[in-house]
């Protein structure tokens, strides 16, 4: 009788034990996946913020330029105040609050890309220094960004991946964690541009 009691409670101790195992080392890797996920949304940031930083010393180095286009500037001031008015909390990276940061940031991006295109009507601007340098390093800051955006959405969905497989999947719903947005293409960007030699 008491071998069978202790072979009983061997294995009762066995079956805690690895669910023990299951549960924390499944929680802890969740634990883990979200915080990568927390960590690439800050580079994500990190670099949207470098963008918007450079944007006022170009529109100050073009406002120089007397005849310039006044409603291309205003134009890249509002979308950069829209820009950097919409946050997203690493907490609530939802599709739909990624996919709200995402156009406020493409509004800022086609902004930027009006002034370039103006900018080739003025000889004596593209010339100068201070704005041949600011140019370079927002080229290189748009390359940062596709960097993190890739990174991001690698992380992502490692991290959507995870908790979506059994046995995670139900301790994801017991324990708050949630599917994550990714970063998409923007609109139009699966569009051939027409071009013409007229």
């Amino acid at each position: 009788m008491k071998k069978g009691l202790l072979i009983t409670i061997g294995v009762i101790v066995v079956i805690v034990f690895i669910l023990y195992r299951l549960f924390a080392g499944s929680y802890n890797n969740m634990v883990n996946k979200e915080e990568q996920v927390t960590g690439a949304w800050a580079q994500v940031e990190n670099v949207y913020q470098r963008r918007a930083d450079l944007i006022p010393n170009l529109v100050n180095t073009v406002k120089g330029y007397a005849d310039f286009e006044q409603e291309t500037l205003q134009g890249v001031i509002e979308a950069r105040s829209k820009a950097t008015g919409v946050n997203v909390n690493a907490d609530d990276l939802s599709p739909g609050k990624l996919e709200q940061f995402q156009q406020a940031q493409q509004g800022l991006s086609s902004a930027l890309s009006r002034l370039m295109v103006v900018v080739e009507r003025y000889p004596d601007l593209k010339a100068n220094q201070n704005f041949v340098k600011l140019q370079d390093q927002l080229e290189g800051t748009e390359n940062r960004i596709a960097v993190e955006r890739r990174r991001f959405n690698e992380v992502t969905q490692e991290y959507n991946t995870y908790i979506r497989k059994f046995p995670q999947t139900m301790l994801a719903g017991m324990y708050g964690f949630e599917k994550k947005g990714y970063f998409e293409a923007d609109q139009g960007a699966d569009e051939v541009p027409e071009v013409s030699f007229d």
